[in-house]
């Protein structure tokens, strides 16, 4: 099946884009296509206007200050891959790079789109929760920042607005000491997740996070506390006493799940914290 008919635009000014969106209710972005494309295909989505934003500069931009980095929302994950953008969290977002899907993809796919559809299979929004990010958001009303956290609503449900565009997104630098590790579980490579762990622990910054992807609504972030450690203390190798913290946090956040989804998911975070420890 092919793409119902669609008018196509291609700004060069964030602004223009923006301008496009509230002219035409209902019109659609488009950066690296690997969502919205097969949508389209199938007539899924039937935009009567498509917004290619990819020839916008500012949206490719990588901006660096001492606390945090600032990666436009069309840098792509081939690019975070190869290390052509520099890495706040240490390595851990090129471990999740590569992990993304195939390399045709992750030469397409962009960490904006990846964000915009709240996807909790998602890898850059679990891997990005994580690590606290900030989005930085572009529409009518002009410009507005807010918490990853408070973006991703549920499942394929976040704060964007009809005219909005993430037009970047904020990551705190950890600390030297810093560790993280990320983990999913797929039927077999490439595919979407059943289960994402991610664990970053900065004991420099009393910083200790834990999210659980690829669940029912959106992630699970979790803190110390919530499995029984130390934000200001090195994060220690999972033990029986762990797993079971993990599992019973899990299932408080997510009491639909059934047994095998609830292991599943405990054991994709005890892996993240185990790569964490190993990092």
């Amino acid at each position: 099946m092919k793409a119902a008919a669609f008018d196509y635009e291609c700004p060069a000014q964030l602004d223009e884009a923006v301008s496009l969106l509230t002219q035409a209710p209902g019109a659609k972005l488009i950066a690296g296509g690997q969502t919205l494309g097969p949508m389209l295909n199938l007539r899924l989505a039937r935009p009567d206007l498509l917004i290619d934003i990819t020839r916008i500069k500012d949206l490719l931009r990588v901006e660096e200050k001492n606390d945090r980095i600032t990666f436009g929302a069309c840098v792509s994950h081939a690019a975070v891959e190869d290390g052509l953008v520099p890495d706040p969290a240490g390595g851990l977002m090129r471990r999740v790079a590569s992990g993304i899907a195939y390399r045709a993809v992750r030469t397409r796919g962009t960490l904006g789109g990846s964000l915009a559809h709240c996807d909790p299979a998602a890898d850059w929004l679990s891997c990005f929760l994580a690590l606290d990010a900030s989005l930085h958001l572009t529409g009518a009303a002009g410009a507005r920042t807010l918490k990853l956290s408070d973006f991703a609503r549920g499942a394929m449900m976040s704060d964007l607005g009809p005219d909005e565009i993430i037009d970047g997104i904020s990551i705190p630098r950890l600390s030297a000491s810093a560790r993280g590790g990320y983990a999913k579980i797929c039927r077999k490579t490439g595919e979407f997740a059943d289960a994402i762990g991610v664990a970053v622990s900065d004991p420099e910054r009393d910083v200790m996070r834990f999210v659980v992807g690829a669940t029912q609504g959106a992630p699970i972030v979790l803190d110390a506390e919530a499995l029984g450690l130390a934000a200001d203390q090195p994060l220690p190798p999972p033990d029986a006493q762990l797993s079971n913290a993990a599992r019973e946090a899990i299932a408080a956040h997510e009491p639909g799940l059934d047994a095998y989804e609830l292991q599943t998911h405990a054991v994709a975070l005890t892996r993240a914290i185990t790569e964490a420890c190993r990092a």
